[in-house]
């Protein structure tokens, strides 16, 4: 049986490049700045988690899927380098992998990243409340069929490339749909749960009172160490 570790990603401000300062602005502002600093916080330890997890496994010959990796070789290379370069613990993680014997996949399809990449664009370059509320409804729009079309792309490559007894490691956004893509011999383990993940970001955004202790306990689980023998 094929095998895959899913990570489900919580993105840090710098896996957003160029984007990530007028994001985070828009981000704070909604959630107020105590709520965002604290989330900050939760979100690195999130990942000091992932980290521990998979430097206490054997990797040698894993095959790493990430989203957004539009190549592989030195060009997939060259974005993990850039990633580690902007301080992205996601593609710090990755590199540490591949020094032990990991190997990378192209994952995407880049006219369809370069799509969904345009939108955000649009999005975070709106010059008035206007344009952004009318870039917003855009990208609303044509994300899910977007996001469709990626997820389908990722479920084929990693059924073309992971070989029967390979391990595989997918890095993906918690809202991708990849897994019911997934053929039923890959035996998917989930790092986090994906259900949780997005539980977390449901109650962040809407947060209250009443949701506060539920708040909590997801923020804990998110930084909880991870036990190998778990997936054994």
């Amino acid at each position: 049986m094929r095998k895959v570790y899913l990570v489900p990603i919580i993105h840090t401000r710098s896996d957003m490049g160029s984007i990530a300062p007028i994001l985070s602005e828009i981000s704070a502002v909604a959630l107020g700045k105590e709520l965002w600093d604290e989330h900050q916080k939760t979100i690195s330890k999130f990942w000091d988690s992932i980290a521990r997890f998979f430097n206490s496994l054997e990797s040698s010959n894993f095959k790493i899927y990430q989203d957004g990796l539009v190549a592989a070789g030195e060009g997939g290379l060259k974005i993990v380098n850039e990633g580690v370069r902007q301080g992205s613990v996601n593609y710090e993680i990755i590199a540490s992998l591949l020094r032990r014997g990991a190997i990378l996949i192209r994952t995407e399809d880049l006219s369809l990243v370069k799509r969904e990449y345009s939108y955000i664009k649009k999005l975070t370059g709106a010059k008035s409340l206007r344009e952004r509320e009318t870039a917003a409804l855009r990208y609303k729009l044509a994300q899910q069929k977007l996001l469709e079309e990626r997820d389908n792309f990722i479920a084929r490559t990693i059924d073309g490339t992971l070989q029967e007894g390979d391990t595989g490691i997918l890095f993906i956004g918690a809202y991708h749909e990849v897994l019911s893509k997934l053929p039923a011999d890959i035996r998917v383990v989930q790092v986090k749960e994906v259900t949780r993940v997005r539980e977390y970001h449901r109650v962040l955004t809407s947060i209250s009172i009443e949701t506060q202790a539920q708040y909590q306990q997801l923020a804990e689980y998110l930084i909880s160490p991870i036990s190998n023998t778990l997936f054994q």
